[in-house]
Order: C-alpha cells, then structure tokens, then sequence
C-alpha cells in the first residue's frame, strides 16, 4: 500500500546524494588527513579516525593509499613541497635586489623565521613521523623544493667565496644554517623560557649567529654595515 501525506499526495522520495568522484574523494581524504596529522600526530592519528573526517569508509580510503605512511607522504609531504618553492620563488625575487650582503642574509633568514612559523606543525608532523613511523628511519624522504633551496643556498656561498677555502663545506653550511633556525622555531617553548627574552630578541639572536656563522665560514669581511 502506497502511504500518502496528509494532503492525499505520494510523498517524495527522498533525495539521493550526489555521487564524488575519486578526484574529489580522494581530496577530501589527503585534506582529512592533514587535519588528523596536525592535531594528534603521526603517532595519535589513525586511518579509521582520517576516513570518519573525510566522511569514507576505511575500505574506502585504503583503495587510495595503502597505508599510514603513505597517506602522510601525500597530506604532509607534498603540501611542504609547494610551500618550499613558493618560498624558494621569493627568495630567487628577493634574492636580485641590490642591497649588502648583510641586509639580503638577514632579509633571506627573516623570511625563513616566518615560513617556519607558519608552517611548524606540519614540520612537527615530520619530526614525530621520523621518531615513530620505522619505516621512515634511514630513507630519506626528499621534498624536491628543499633540496632546490639548499642547492641555491649554497651556489651563493661559493659564488661570495670566490677562490678562498671554507673551512665547512657550502653545502654543509646551508644546512646548518637551516637546522639552526628550524630547531629555534620547533622548540622555541623549550629553548627559551620567557624570562629570558622575548621573541624579537630571540629572533634577532637566531638571525645574528646564523649570519656571523656563514661569514665567518666564508671569511667575508664585516664592512658593509657601515651606512
């Protein structure tokens, strides 16, 4: 018997929900994810938690990625990987500027201060991902952009070192450099308790000994300052 609303009619059938694509699935999962891995952490997050996010099934969500790692290599990874040329982009703009060497090195490493800042959980994510995921340890995972930026990072060192010797290799410095103001960033809560100073000072610190390092690397002479 077919049941009738109160005015006689055959009510609706109730409407049926658009179908997704696996594009716009598989969006809403890597989006979900991303969300998951910045609030609990490789560790914390699950794939159940991710798939109830993305509004999936589990089933669902392993026909796209077969498991946890891989699943943070495209919500974590990939994203730091367009952040990073973007940044790198700018840096190349910034970079033609005609300004001393110092005033561009401290430009240059400002700029890093506020890119990590902005990005820290999702280079937190990375650092807990590293400690807990064994799969990760001992295979690197490259992020195509970073390596862009160490290798620009270091042909300015060898083009500012001329025919003179480093004492550490320009390759090497860049990456300290950066590990240096990465380091700062992430643990900034533990390094520096407020009583000792506050976040200006501790970014000029960071931004001083980072360039006094690199010139005394170089053995670039401090002259430019002046004026």
């Amino acid at each position: 018997m077919v049941k009738r609303n109160i005015s006689g009619g055959v009510p609706p059938a109730p409407a049926r929900a658009p179908r997704r694509s696996q594009a716009d699935i598989m969006a809403r999962i890597i989006e979900a994810a991303g969300e998951e891995f910045e609030r609990a952490g490789y560790a914390g997050a699950t794939t159940a938690g991710i798939a109830r996010r993305a509004d999936v099934t589990e089933t669902q969500l392993f026909r796209y990625f077969s498991s946890k790692s891989d699943l943070f290599r495209a919500a974590i990874f990939q994203p730091l990987n367009q952040h990073f040329m973007a940044f790198h982009a700018s840096m190349i703009a910034d970079a033609a500027s005609s300004r001393s060497h110092r005033q561009s090195a401290r430009s240059y490493i400002t700029q890093l201060q506020d890119f990590m800042a902005s990005h820290s959980r999702m280079m937190m994510s990375l650092v807990v991902a590293r400690a807990y995921e064994h799969n990760m340890h001992g295979n690197r995972e490259p992020i195509p952009a970073l390596d862009a930026y160490f290798e620009r990072g270091a042909a300015m060192m060898r083009s500012r070192l001329g025919d003179g010797a480093a004492k550490v290799p320009p390759e090497l410095m860049v990456r300290v450099a950066f590990a240096a103001v990465l380091g700062c960033a992430l643990f900034a809560d533990w390094i520096f308790p407020p009583d000792l100073a506050d976040e200006d000072a501790v970014r000029q610190a960071v931004v001083d000994f980072v360039i006094d390092g690199i010139n005394a690397n170089t053995r670039i002479p401090e002259v430019e300052e002046a004026g």
